[in-house]
């Protein structure tokens, strides 16, 4: 096919694939985090990794040239996010490696107007309602993005790093509730309970399902969150099946869980619209990538981001990723795996913080890459998956206090090499096994 001079994406026999700049289908296989100073122990500037490496290469640049020539011998083409820029500008077989970048058009809203740098965290979601998230968003763009809008070599841009849609880790909360108890006079409080009294009319009707002793809109206005009638499981947790079930059998649940799935899609597509403008003003050039879903979020969310990126992205934490592939392919659009990872208890590490599996062993964790990168590859949407992360935690835990066997090398940047023979078997027959299916 033509070639655009970027990465573009392309339907072939019923295939999604990325597109090389000049027009050869590919898939991305990628590791995150290559980067020389890997991860500090919690709030310290100690950097176990970062130390060991000096002491073997010598210098970061030296590190990054083997750590990328290492990636390419094991098969992978591609450098995931978070990672050090310069890896991508080392070249192997003489081209350098794609590779991606995330935007924080959310992080960076929360960061500038509500003074909190722990938006992913905290899992605070931007006031998209805020007449400034339009303008910070083209400003955060303009800054990110601007400078590297004619690299051929950037696959695309992420927007944001698992966004919270609902109840999750950080908190029972639904996105609804969470507005509602914004403070007064911000835009979102606003728009939460303009929606309700479009929804209910009579406040009435809005007390019965909520429990709300409000006698007039006004007065819920400035009272703001009422105690949530209902508390659901975490989004990964639930069972739709069981939700219908629970709903059909108490109409005032139906309600509330159709209040809040609403407005979580309406927040998403705003979100997703607004992002999608300002990315296209500072960079016409690359692929949007959408907002990394760290899980399968609701119907309408997944719509609302959907109709607005090139990619669905998301990360998936599972020892089989085919749930999330029947959620995500019916949008036919395609879709990137951003995170997966398998955790070895026989690492030394505690393993006692982080998402995913744990398997006893590192033949374990080589098995489980196989078996899970062979479902995706069937998923015609499928069109690449990029490893969490290049190296371990530290044992004393990172920022969050995770402390997980993540890496595909150890804290002395030593291989786990029963996982490499699996990336290198599976990397070396992707394409492969993608076109069969």
């Amino acid at each position: 096919m033509p070639g655009t001079g970027f990465y573009s994406t392309a339907k072939i026999d019923g295939k999604w694939w990325f597109l090389t700049p000049d027009g050869k289908p590919f898939l991305s296989k990628a590791v995150t985090c290559v980067r020389s100073r890997g991860d500090r122990i919690g709030k310290t500037a100690v950097e176990p990794f970062h130390d060991n490496i000096l002491k073997k290469f010598g210098s970061d640049h030296a590190w990054r040239q083997r750590a990328v020539r290492r990636l390419a011998e094991w098969g992978f083409n591609s450098i995931g996010a978070w990672s050090d820029p310069e890896a991508s500008k080392i070249p192997v077989n003489g081209r350098n490696m794609p590779f991606t970048a995330v935007v924080n058009f959310g992080s960076r809203f929360v960061s500038l107007k509500q003074q909190n740098d722990q938006a992913w965290l905290a899992g605070i979601f931007p006031d998209v309602f805020d007449k400034d998230f339009s303008s910070i968003a083209d400003e955060t763009a303009a800054a990110a993005c601007a400078s590297l809008k004619n690299d051929p070599d950037l696959l695309g841009w992420f927007t944001d790093n698992e966004l919270r849609w609902g109840p999750d880790w950080r908190g029972t909360d639904e996105l609804l509730a969470m507005f509602m108890a914004m403070p007064q006079k911000a835009a979102g409080h606003r728009a939460a309970i303009r929606f309700l009294s479009e929804r209910y009319r009579e406040i009435g009707s809005f007390n019965e399902i909520w429990n709300s002793g409000a006698g007039s809109w006004e007065e819920l206005l400035e009272k703001g969150k009422p105690e949530p009638p209902f508390v659901f499981k975490a989004l990964w947790e639930q069972n739709q099946e069981v939700e219908r079930t629970e709903n059909s059998r108490d109409p005032r649940r139906a309600a509330f869980y159709a209040d809040c799935e609403e407005f979580a899609g309406l927040l998403a597509r705003r979100y997703g619209e607004q992002c999608r403008q300002a990315m296209k003003k500072a960079d016409p050039n690359h692929l949007n990538l959408g907002c990394r879903f760290a899980y399968v979020p609701q119907p309408a969310v997944r719509a609302g981001i959907a109709d607005n990126v090139d990619v669905i992205s998301f990360n998936c934490y599972a020892l089989d990723p085919q749930h999330a592939f029947d959620a995500y392919g019916p949008y036919d659009k395609p879709c990137l795996l951003g995170e997966f990872s398998f955790r070895g208890d026989d690492a030394g590490l505690p393993n006692a913080r982080g998402a995913g599996p744990r398997v006893a062993t590192q033949a374990d964790r080589a098995g489980a890459f196989e078996k899970f990168i062979t479902i995706a590859l069937r998923n015609p949407c499928m069109t690449g998956y990029h490893w969490f992360q290049y190296s371990d935690q530290p044992v004393e835990g990172r920022f969050d206090g995770e402390n997980s066997n993540y890496g595909v090398v150890n804290i002395g940047d030593e291989p786990y090499e029963s996982l490499v023979g699996a990336m290198k078997k599976v990397n070396k027959n992707a394409e492969e096994l993608h076109v069969k299916g």
